[in-house]
């Protein structure tokens, strides 16, 4: 494994929900993504989240972190997908947003 990639993602709704939150847009993720991942699978210890996800023969672990007013994600990607960190990050950041935002 590499370096770990982390990503802060801010929002303004507190601790409880943007917990709630991302509880709801994981299960929204598994439902949109579940065709193109083998595994996607989650564990909640008070505010942190674990994952484990499976794709293409790679596997990719971490776990985020609800805070008050940010959630911080940190996640280890196998050396041939840390080539393309950048883009990883982009994407974690935007569905953390959705997952976070008014609805």
């Amino acid at each position: 494994m590499s370096k770990p990639l982390v990503v802060s993602i801010p929002h303004n709704l507190g601790k409880a929900e943007a917990h709630r939150r991302l509880q709801t847009g994981f299960t929204r993720l598994k439902s949109q993504f579940g065709d193109k991942i083998a595994a996607l699978d989650e564990s909640w210890d008070q505010d942190r989240m674990n994952f484990h996800a499976a794709a293409m023969g790679q596997t990719i672990d971490g776990h985020l972190d609800v805070m008050e007013d940010q959630v911080r994600v940190e996640v280890r990607l196998p050396w041939i997908l840390a080539m393309v960190a950048e883009k990883a990050r982009h994407f974690i950041q935007k569905q953390g947003h959705l997952m976070l935002e008014k609805k």
